[in-house]
């Protein structure tokens, strides 16, 4: 399997610099909010987000070295990540995250909102020092469709009429706009024409939720190790993704163990191993194939450069995942 390392190997620099200068941007005066910024700044994550970022920027410009807006587009791009998960984690109670205590479990649920608004607020903050509105607005929009997805992730708990279209809407807003609207603001700022700007645009909007229905079906097939939070969390929480939503279209029982929220001794078992024994995890698996292979097509413009291969070869790396 293709290993982060490598395939980020045209811009290691750039994210080794960038892990550097997230901890001097926090700059939060309270001992507890840099804390909190801290300890998930300082978590092993793999950085996927400022790293399309800083490949987008590099395989745009590639007469020249990456400018002062370019790298701090993929700053805000990983504070505005971090911010969301601060969020997420409180919403879903989740006890781990990467394998680590998540900052609610660690200062409690009021610490944690806090320091998500701080980080979104500075994330606004150097945002609009970039100076160019296109990208404020793109960027803008991805905090507001963080909002929409959490309240539509909220609202359709344990909802089995929830349909696919649904499901993509909620993943859009809750991870593929980040990364497409950030891929689309590096194309703004190296000042390609709007085709383009546009194609890397459909990039990024394939690539994550190509990388998010991968991570949905892992829920279901790796261990509470690998994935560093407990395994089937989603739909014992009520949240209904593609593997399940496929199953549900061949076993109506799944349906009623749902609907009275897992609430008999041995529902979530049950559910489970309908799951398992369903194509629901196979046509999920088809699903996120085609978002994937969908995102190959929006670099045809690109020149040719080892930035622009790493990222043909990221669209490999979100399937291989899987296996």
């Amino acid at each position: 399997m293709t290993s982060v390392t490598s395939l980020f190997s045209p811009v290691e620099a750039d994210l080794r610099l960038l892990t550097e200068n997230l901890r001097n941007l926090i700059g939060a005066q309270h001992p507890v909010l840099n804390a909190a910024a801290e300890h998930l700044f300082s978590t092993t994550g793999k950085r996927i987000r400022p790293a399309i970022v800083f490949l987008i920027s590099r395989a745009t410009l590639p007469q020249g070295d990456l400018t002062p807006r370019h790298r701090r587009l993929a700053e805000i791009t990983e504070m505005i990540h971090t911010a969301s998960l601060f969020h997420d984690d409180v919403v879903d109670q989740s006890q781990l995250r990467r394998g680590m205590p998540t900052v609610h479990s660690l200062f409690g649920n009021r610490v944690a909102i806090q320091a998500g608004d701080f980080l979104f607020a500075q994330a606004s903050w150097y945002l609009a020092d970039l100076d160019n509105l296109a990208v404020v607005k793109l960027l803008s929009e991805v905090i507001k469709d963080f909002a929409e997805g959490e309240i539509q992730q909220g609202f359709n708990r344990y909802d089995t009429s929830l349909g696919l279209e649904a499901y993509l809407n909620k993943t859009y807003y809750k991870t593929a706009s980040l990364i497409a609207n950030s891929a689309k603001a590096a194309g703004v700022l190296s000042g390609v024409p709007p085709h383009l700007i546009q194609a890397l645009y459909h990039y990024g909007r394939n690539l994550g939720l190509a990388f998010q229905i991968v991570d949905d079906i892992l829920d279901f097939t790796r261990s509470t190790d690998d994935l560093g939070k407990p395994a089937g969390s989603d739909l014992r929480d009520g949240n209904l993704t593609a593997p399940v939503l496929y199953a549900l279209q061949e076993n109506p029982y799944l349906e009623v163990l749902i609907e009275r929220e897992f609430s008999e001794t041995g529902d979530i078992e049950a559910a489970l191993e309908l799951v398992h024994s369903s194509s629901g995890i196979a046509q999920a698996r088809e699903l996120a194939t085609g978002f994937a292979k969908a995102a190959i097509p929006c670099l045809d413009d690109l020149p040719t450069s080892d930035a622009r291969q790493a990222l043909v070869n990221l669209t490999d790396y979100v399937l291989e995942r899987l296996y």
